[in-house]
C-alpha cells in the first residue's frame, strides 16, 4: 500500500504557543514569545538555551538537562491550549485514505506527548501508527523510525513519502531512499527550499496530487 508520513510539530499542527509556554514556565523569568516559534520547533533543550541566555544566566548544559524534564511536564498538563491543527491538514489526510493511501506520523516529539496531542485534537485515530522520539532507540533523521511509520501501517517504504517542515525531515527522506515535501506555511516560510526536498506544500489542498505525482 502506498503511505503518506507525516511529521507533526510545524507540519500537521501549529504547537509552538503551547511549547513556548511551557518553556517560559521553567524559566526564572518568562522571555520566550511568538517571534521565537522557529527555535520551539528545535525542541526542548533549544528553547531552554536561549531562555537562559536571554537572561543573561550563567548556565551549562547541566542545567538544561535539570530543566527539561519539568518542561515536559508542563507541556503535557497544557498540550492544547492554543496549539490548532493547520487549515485543511485533516481534509488531506481524509482524501488520501479514500484513494487508497495509508497514513502514518513519525515524529520527534516523544511518543506519550505525542498520543495526548493528537487525542486532545481528537485526530488520533485517523492515522494508521505514529512513531515519536522515543518509540525506538534512533530518532529521525535515522531512516529507522520512518520505516517503521510506514510498515505499522500497512505501507510499503519503495511506495511512501514524507510531509515535514526541517532540515531534519528532508534527512529522513535521503536515509530512507524518499521523496519529501515541506511544507512553506511553517515557521521557515518558504526559506525551506534550501533543504532541497522534492516538492514544497503551500497548501494542504494540493498534497493527494502531489502524492500521486510523487509515489503513483
Amino acid at each position: 500500500m502506498r503511505c503518506v508520513v507525516f511529521d507533526l510539530d510545524g507540519t500537521l499542527a501549529d504547537t509552538s504557543a503551547d511549547l513556548l509556554a511551557a518553556a517560559n514556565a521553567c524559566l526564572p523569568q518568562a522571555c520566550l514569545g511568538p517571534e521565537d516559534a522557529l527555535t520551539a520547533f528545535h525542541g526542548g533543550r533549544a528553547m531552554l538555551r536561549l531562555g537562559f541566555g536571554r537572561l543573561g544566566m550563567d548556565w551549562t548544559e547541566a542545567d538544561v538537562d535539570a530543566a527539561y524534564p519539568r518542561l515536559l511536564e508542563a507541556y503535557g498538563e497544557a498540550i492544547a491550549v492554543h496549539t490548532r491543527l493547520y487549515p485543511g491538514a485533516m481534509e488531506a489526510v481524509e482524501r488520501l485514505k479514500a484513494a487508497g493511501f495509508a497514513v502514518s506520523i513519525c515524529t520527534n516529539k516523544p511518543e506519550g506527548l505525542a498520543e495526548g496531542l493528537l487525542t486532545a485534537l481528537g485526530v488520533r485515530g485517523a492515522f494508521g501508527a505514529l512513531i515519536g522520539a522515543d518509540t525506538l532507540p534512533v530518532r529521525k533523521p535515522d531512516a529507522a523510525p520512518y520505516r517503521a511509520a510506514v510498515e505499522r501501517a500497512g505501507g510499503v517504504v519503495g511506495r511512501s513519502m514524507l510531509v515535514g517542515d526541517t532540515e531534519t525531515d528532508a534527512k529522513t527522506g535521503v536515509a530512507a531512499g524518499v521523496p519529501v515535501a515541506l511544507v512553506t506555511f511553517g515557521p521557515e516560510g518558504r526559506g525551506v527550499e534550501r533543504f532541497a526536498p522534492a516538492a514544497l506544500l503551500d497548501r494542504f489542498e494540493d498534497l493527494p496530487c502531489l502524492a500521486g505525482r510523487l509515489i503513483g
